[in-house]
């Protein structure tokens, strides 16, 4: 049996303006993008090229999900968008507009610098050596 994590659920405040970050800055495809009744949307994005998981956009519902919107990991990174382009998708993620908290750094394991999503939530750009 073969399985593997294919879509991630990530509370967001806005479906719009979450679309509008991953799509227009970090170049992902919309997938889906599906009514299910009022208020509520099916809205799946994905890195270029289809590989890894998905993110499920879910709009928070209620108080308690509104105040996980950016700090979904505690203030760890929690998301990682592995590429390899570290230096092309480094630049043109920062000509988009996308807020990187750190420089770029070379470790043992690959190329990386730590990124904050429209929300707050830290995501690691990374290119594994090798």
């Amino acid at each position: 049996m073969t399985q593997k994590i294919a879509t991630l659920a990530l509370v967001v405040a806005d479906y719009d303006e979450a679309i509008e970050f991953y799509r227009d800055k970090l170049g992902f495809s919309l997938v889906a993008d599906t009514p299910l009744g009022p208020g509520k949307r099916w809205v799946l994005v994905a890195p270029p090229g289809g590989n890894g998981a998905r993110l499920l956009l879910a709009k928070a519902d209620g108080p308690e999900q509104l105040a996980s919107v950016g700090n979904q990991a505690g203030g760890r990174v929690m998301l990682f968008l592995e590429t390899q382009d570290f230096a092309g998708d480094f630049a043109r993620m920062s000509e988009k507009g996308v807020t990187f908290l750190e420089a770029p750094r070379h470790e043992a394991y690959g190329s990386v610098a730590v990124f904050a999503d429209l929300y707050g939530n830290k995501w690691d750009l990374i290119e594994p050596r090798g």
